[in-house]
């Protein structure tokens, strides 16, 4: 059996930048270090964070006045923030500045005088903290049909942001459903969307040509986890998703020969060696890695912890 390997895979540089920031903040205090909601959204990289001294919670109200509080890579809402300076704590801020550039492409339109339009998934932290950071009012549509019914005359200035879990392919429909209607429209370049998540649904497409299995690694709540899984599906290949190895089920592989594995933007390697040494336990494999985009981006970390180190 073959094993066929997207190119990008796994961690992007904005989960590495927050992983970092929490394992910094850890070897440098010797108090506790509190983390709002996951870090990143997957247990493994939670668990592991815990066992170091990280200390997660999804309230403010759990984390003692004055103590190390770090914000997740999702963002978090103006609310947050002076709840956090309210209550003295010293704040080190992960969110990704991809997720960052969204509220101030956001605020910035609201500036301008228009509606602003948010492109995403009702619930999900980054959308909350992205509500939460813009100062006015923000219309969220997850497809089309929510565009048909927003309550906004046709004729309003309206500018679009997007959600970064999303990709160019993922939000294309909406976005032309937003320009069908509206008669002044404007929106970020397709180069500000987030470049992780468009690689590796590009990548995906291209796996699926080639296997008859997809396995995507990654975790439920993930949402470009869940997307790549989806594609697969889309592509007409019967499609997984699995957090380790021990999800995998070998009667997926009965009669295969070639199985594709790729991973989310939150999902270490150790967990594709994982699901990997699954496989090989069901037959013999080798292992190729298709060509793609290889990522050489990097994210500087805040300068508190810069400075410390």
């Amino acid at each position: 059996m073959k094993v066929i390997l997207a190119q990008p895979r796994g961690f992007c540089a904005g989960v590495v930048r927050a992983i970092d920031i929490v394992e910094r903040s850890l070897a440098q205090r010797s108090g506790p270090v509190y983390v709002r909601h996951e870090i990143v959204h997957n247990r493994h990289v939670v668990n592991d964070l815990k066992a170091k001294g990280a200390r997660f919670v999804e309230d403010l109200a759990e984390v003692p006045n004055g103590a190390l509080t770090i914000f997740s890579a999702h963002g978090v809402s103006h609310a947050v923030e002076a709840d956090a300076h309210t209550r003295r704590l010293t704040v080190v801020d992960a969110t990704c500045p991809l997720v960052s550039k969204v509220h101030k492409q956001g605020q910035r339109y609201l500036s301008l005088g228009r509606t602003v339009i948010l492109i995403g998934h009702a619930g999900h932290p980054e959308i909350e903290g992205t509500l939460g950071r813009i100062s006015g009012p923000v219309y969220l549509v997850e497809n089309r049909d929510d565009v048909a019914k927003l309550d906004i005359p046709d004729d309003t200035p309206v500018a679009y942001i997007t959600q970064t879990t999303l990709s160019v392919d993922d939000t294309r429909a909406t976005i032309e459903a937003v320009k069908e209607r509206f008669t002044d429209v404007i929106g970020p370049e397709t180069r500000d969307i987030c470049y992780a998540t468009q690689n590796r649904q590009t990548a995906v497409r291209d796996l699926c040509r080639l296997v008859e299995v997809l396995l995507v690694v990654g975790a439920s709540n993930s949402s470009n986890s869940n997307r790549l899984r989806e594609i697969g599906a889309e592509c007409g290949i019967p499609s997984y998703l699995v957090a380790d190895g021990s999800e995998v089920d070998p009667a997926w592989l009965a009669g295969v020969n070639l199985v594709g594995v790729t991973a989310g933007a939150s999902a270490p390697d150790v967990l594709v060696e994982d699901v990997i040494a699954a496989i090989g336990r069901v037959s013999p494999i080798e292992i190729e890695i298709l060509d793609g985009v290889e990522e050489k981006i990097t994210f500087r970390l805040p300068p508190e912890l810069l400075e410390a180190s």
